[in-house]
């Protein structure tokens, strides 16, 4: 496979999952197509144009190669490429991740102290 075949299979995977996911279409047909699915496991896979874009890859995997082992290599990189000019074009702004907070317990304020008094020691000398 050639890099331009490559560069070519994002680009068209990029633009396919791109009309599915968000756009009207022409006549507003994929814009009908998307609410006549309705709630339920098709309307999430339209919903999330990084599901959407690992489907949309494997005709694209199939037609660019003849090897079953490339094809099986470059659907996943058809897709990452596609989800890479996605986030590069988005106009949204990402979210950013949840924080995640461990339950600790308090730190011992006395254990920080004496290295604290240690360490002034050794390099300040003993305190005054």
């Amino acid at each position: 496979m050639s890099l331009t075949g490559l560069v070519i299979g994002i680009l068209g995977v990029w633009r396919v999952s791109h009309l599915l996911h968000a756009e009207n279409g022409p006549w507003n047909i994929v814009e009908r197509f998307r609410q006549r699915i309705g709630a339920g496991l098709w309307s999430g896979l339209f919903s999330c144009f990084l599901c959407l874009s690992l489907w949309v890859a494997v005709p694209f995997a199939l037609l660019l190669s003849g090897d079953m082992q490339q094809r099986l290599l470059l659907w996943p990189a058809l897709s990452a490429g596609a989800i890479l000019i996605e986030r590069l074009t988005s106009r949204e702004d990402a979210a950013l991740p949840a924080a995640f907070l461990e339950d600790e317990e308090k730190p011992d304020v006395r254990m920080y102290e004496e290295e604290r008094d240690a360490y002034a020691a050794t390099h300040f000398g003993p305190p005054r």
